[in-house]
């Protein structure tokens, strides 16, 4: 199994989580890159929705490259961080030569999320479960299960799927499942983004500690599929898996170079690896050039080849920038002998500004290889959804 740096990821092959934006991180938050695809998303049911101004995340497997195993991140209704923002679901994105991870976001409008149907309002394009209304967050009913005793902002519109329904939940590579960004996407990746909030990373980090929620253990069908509230695993509405996306066959060799499938029709999922995220951008690797492009035409090439080394160098000096900035606050308050309370906002904001520049980075990145490659023939655009 390759496993690169943060930084590395980005240009390596682009599938750690490599896209996402600054002004926009257009899939938030930076992962790792590995070549085994993950299970094929469990058949569950949405718990009860706690309170007004929650909003559901769904449910992902995530990867611990120190076990080598894949592990299920329950779904979980999160608190929204501001008002007027969405969330926009990360996925696994089949890299050229790896499984690159785009982690999700919270924005003004949801983004692209690879086409995946994790359901719950979410079916593989924008998002079906509710809206904002003066400053207030309406659920869809159709979709979502809302006790209107208790929530009484809600409506009921039902939502026409023109996809097939299917347990998949990565985008390209052999099984993967055909889908690109729309502009209005693209341009969505371009807007003020926040990454996960403290409380979906340590609902992570307990998922991951949790032996029974491994792939290798459940087989795909996690014990624990949703929770009411984030790293509440014991509580009385935890949900059960009800089944198994599809059969679920641990790869006997980790380290092969091509992606698996566990079944034929039902290729592995996307999942969330989350690895401690960078505090300072003096704890970010040097970025790894891109491979060149081979087109087979010597111009074209030589054109990526320019785009590539031009991006680069743009987002290294963006690096050194941001690293020389925080060196220097962090040498004012040790001048100004700035007390815990102040140092710890200062962490918060350079951790959050170390993440918004990879997301940043990983978008353009993503963007860039986008652009540079060609459609291929015969290839169909998947069916859009109605307004």
């Amino acid at each position: 199994m390759a496993i690169r740096s943060i930084r590395s990821l980005l240009f390596g092959s682009l599938f750690a989580v490599v896209m996402l934006v600054l002004p926009a991180a257009s899939f938030a938050q930076i992962g790792i890159s590995i070549t085994i695809g993950p299970p094929a998303l469990p058949v569950y049911e949405q718990p009860p929705c706690p309170a007004e101004g929650y909003i559901w995340t769904p449910g992902y497997w995530a990867y611990d490259y120190d076990d080598g195993d894949y592990y299920w991140v329950p779904g979980t209704w999160v608190m929204v961080p501001e008002v007027g923002l969405l969330w926009t679901p990360g996925y696994w994105g089949w890299g050229g030569d790896r499984f690159i991870f785009y982690e999700g976001y919270w924005g003004p409008h949801v983004g692209f999320y690879g086409g995946v149907v994790y359901g719950f309002g979410y079916f593989g394009e924008g998002y079906e479960g509710g809206r904002w209304d003066n400053g207030q967050f309406f659920y869809n009913r159709s979709v979502n299960n809302v006790n209107v005793t208790n929530i009484h902002n809600t409506y009921n519109t039902t939502v026409i799927n023109n996809t097939t329904v299917n347990r998949v939940s990565y985008n390209g590579g052999n099984g993967g499942i055909n889908a690109r960004p729309t502009p209005e996407q693209e341009a969505a990746a371009h807007e003020k983004h926040l990454p996960p909030v403290a409380v979906q990373t340590q609902h992570a980090q307990a998922a991951r500690a949790n032996p029974q929620l491994r792939a290798s253990v459940n087989q795909g069908k996690p014990p624990v599929a949703a929770t009411p509230k984030p790293g509440a695993f014991k509580d009385p509405a935890v949900v059960p898996a009800k089944e198994a996306g599809a059969l679920y066959h641990p790869p006997a060799n980790r380290a092969a170079g091509q992606p698996t499938a566990n079944t034929p029709a039902s290729r592995p999922e996307n999942s969330v690896p989350r690895p401690p995220s960078p505090g300072h951008a003096k704890d970010l690797q040097p970025h790894e050039r891109p491979a060149p492009p081979n087109t087979g035409d010597p111009k074209l090439d030589q054109k990526y080849q320019q785009q590539q080394d031009e991006l680069y160098q743009k987002q290294e000096q963006e690096h050194q920038k941001l690293q020389q900035q925080q060196e220097q606050e962090h040498q004012g308050l040790a001048q100004r002998n700035a007390d815990e309370a102040r140092k710890q906002q200062v962490e918060q904001q350079h951790q959050q500004q170390t993440q918004q520049m990879e997301q940043k980075h990983a978008e353009q990145q993503q963007q860039l290889q986008t652009k540079q490659q060609p459609a291929r023939p015969n290839e169909s655009k998947p069916p859009q959804e109605k307004p």
